[in-house]
């Protein structure tokens, strides 16, 4: 599932970087560069996108970019992408021929995670 919301990033007078974010009261970030500072940005939307999925809290919708007004120059408005990923194990059933569950069982080998990392790979994931 892919979040979008508008992000406020403040240059600080060392040349780092304060990211908030409008619509989410306490998710704040810092970067010691813009790069960072973006990277830092995504990692905390995603970290408190997370956090309220946990906790079945409400999502608040984010704001239109143009309606967020900046309070000094040395701020600008970026919009920051989380893509959450549901990592839940699923149950499915699948099947293989006899011979090869019993030589996979003999040589120790989960299934589980064969199938995992052949549909990463596959997936390019």
């Amino acid at each position: 599932m892919e979040y979008i919301y508008p992000a406020i990033f403040e240059q600080n007078n060392d040349g780092s970087y304060t990211i908030t974010y409008p619509d989410l009261p306490g998710c704040i970030s810092e970067g010691k560069s813009l790069g960072n500072a973006m990277y830092m940005a995504q990692d905390a939307l995603t970290q408190w996108i997370e956090y309220l999925l946990e906790e079945k809290e409400t999502i608040p919708s984010p704001s239109n970019i143009k309606s967020i007004k900046l309070i000094n120059q040395n701020q600008f408005i970026n919009l920051v992408r989380a893509e959450i990923r549901d990592n839940r194990a699923i149950r499915r059933t699948v099947s293989i021929p006899g011979w090869l569950d019993e030589k996979a069982s003999d040589a120790g080998i989960s299934l589980s995670k064969v199938l995992q990392d052949a549909l990463k790979e596959k997936l390019r994931v």
